[in-house]
Parts: structure tokens; C-alpha cells; sequence
């Protein structure tokens, strides 16, 4: 490659992140060692991508267009890399695989089984995290594939792929809630109950205000939910295998909502031949 992969991987994260500090901390190097990579790559292709006049570097005219010639170089460079981990099949000792309570395994699937067959020395480590959290255990090495509710956006060290299937999004309360007596509920209803909501650990955006309560995951909602707390947003596939016929869906305009669902992995540290070979599975059954 003409150009370094890291000064490439350093131009795309201190653009993504907006400080060549951030994406020093980011990449684990120091900030003259990113500052140096960039600067280089602006030597050898001629243009300034940054203009560093302001507080922060603010990506020039001629830096927005490399970005996107950038993300695709480093794009093929991952699946290249990808199929040498396929093609050297040096299996790795340990597998760490973050579920999201959105996607429930088929049970009449054999993706498990079937992973345990092949690979059966391996080590493996199963979590449950929701959105921000996955990414974030995915940034910090912690886990290697990670399920969640498609976002709209991915940080540029972190790769996903979106499965066939979809979650089916509803709004529950128990039964002897007093939502769960009314024949046509409205939003407006809602409004005059405590709404039981998703709060990652990591920070999120848009918290309802108001009387409400939260949790990490959905299982720790569905709970709440039964023991009549509130209402609240819950996984069809959830409900049924783990409400205990406990719950009712109120049927309100606009509900319930299909979520596109992604599997996604961090393109520093990528899974192995036994995580890749998983990943193929889910997109294959999904």
C-alpha cells in the first residue's frame, strides 16, 4: 500500500472524533505520533485535510473527499484481512459474544450446536448488553461479536453487518395494570403512567423525564413490567419465552414496530476463524 494503514486509521479517527488527542487516546499512541502520521499523509497526497487554525482540526474541502476514498481503502484492507484469518484457520482459544435480549436464537436453528461440534476446546463466553454498551465492550476488546438494535451510525473502528431478521418491538404492561383494562389506549394514556425504559451504562440520548423508571437490559424490564410498575417498550420474542403469560401488549397506533438488528465487531481487534465462522452462521440463518 502507497499510503501507511495507520496513518490512514489515524486521518479517519481524528476526523471522526474531531481531536488528534481523541483519536491518540482512541488508537493508544501519542498525540505527536498521530500529528506526525497525518501530517505525512498530507505530504504524500499534496492536499491539507485539516485546517488547524481553529480550537479543534476542522476537516477541509479536499479532506471530506479523501475521507470517503480512505474509509473504502481500509474498508477492503478489513475484508482482506478477514479472509487471511479464514484461509490460516489458527482458531483462537476464546470467543466472547455479546446476545441482545432484541434477537433471540431460533430454537429450531443449529447455530450452537453446530458451533460446538466444530469448534469444541474453544472457550466461550456468552453476555447480554443493549446498544451503546455492546459497542463499548466491543471498543475496549472486551467481546469480539456483538448483537444490537441497527444504529444509525458506527464509530470508524467498529464494523457491522445487518441480519435478515428483524425484533418486533411492543408496548406491555401486566395484565392488572390499569392500561391493560382500556379497550383503545393512546399515547395519551401513557403519559399519566410510569414509562419503564432501556438506560445503558454508557451515555444515551433522549432519557423520558417525567415519572419513570429504568434498567440495563430487557429482561430486567420485562420483570418490572410484570410486577406491574409500568409500561414498557419489550422484544416480542422476549415476552413470549420469558413473560409467563403475565403480559399484555396494548395495541396503540404506530405499534408494534419492526428494529433492524445488526451483529458487529471491532476492526482492531477482530474475531477469529471461530468468531468469523459464527458470524457467517447468523447471517446465514437470520
Amino acid at each position: 500500500m502507497r499510503y501507511s494503514p495507520e496513518a490512514l486509521q489515524a486521518f479517519v479517527e481524528a476526523a471522526a472524533l474531531g481531536s488528534f488527542s481523541a483519536a491518540a487516546r482512541k488508537l493508544r499512541k501519542s498525540q505527536s505520533t498521530i500529528s506526525a502520521a497525518i501530517a505525512n499523509l498530507e505530504a504524500d497526497l499534496g492536499v491539507t485535510l485539516f485546517d488547524r487554525q481553529a480550537r479543534q482540526p476542522i476537516l477541509t474541502e479536499a479532506g471530506r473527499k479523501v475521507l470517503g476514498h480512505v474509509q473504502e481503502i481500509l474498508a477492503a484492507s478489513e475484508r482482506l484481512d478477514q479472509l487471511s484469518i479464514r484461509l490460516a484457520d489458527k482458531v483462537e482459544p476464546r470467543l466472547t459474544i455479546v446476545f441482545s435480549d432484541m434477537h433471540q436464537l431460533n430454537p429450531d436453528n443449529r447455530v450452537m450446536q453446530l458451533f460446538e461440534q466444530r469448534y469444541q476446546d474453544i472457550e466461550l463466553e456468552c453476555m447480554i448488553a443493549e446498544a451503546g454498551d455492546v459497542l463499548n465492550l466491543l471498543q475496549s476488546g472486551r467481546a469480539h461479536l456483538g448483537m444490537l438494535a441497527a444504529q444509525p451510525g458506527y464509530p470508524p473502528d467498529v464494523a457491522a453487518t445487518r441480519l435478515a431478521a428483524q425484533a418486533q418491538m411492543g408496548i406491555f404492561v401486566a395484565s392488572s395494570h390499569p392500561l391493560a383494562q382500556l379497550a383503545q389506549p393512546t399515547q395519551a394514556h401513557l403519559v399519566g403512567h410510569r414509562q419503564l425504559y432501556l438506560n445503558t451504562y454508557t451515555d444515551s440520548v433522549n432519557k423520558p423525564q417525567g415519572r419513570v423508571w429504568s434498567a440495563p437490559d430487557y429482561l430486567m424490564l420485562l420483570e418490572m413490567t410484570e410486577e406491574g410498575f409500568g409500561w414498557a417498550e419489550l422484544p416480542h420474542g422476549l415476552v413470549r419465552q420469558y413473560g409467563h403469560g403475565q403480559l399484555t401488549e396494548l395495541k396503540l397506533r404506530g405499534w408494534p414496530r419492526p428494529i433492524a438488528v445488526d451483529v458487529a465487531w471491532s476492526k482492531l481487534t477482530p474475531p477469529g476463524p471461530a468468531g468469523l465462522w459464527l458470524l457467517d452462521r447468523l447471517l446465514e440463518s437470520s
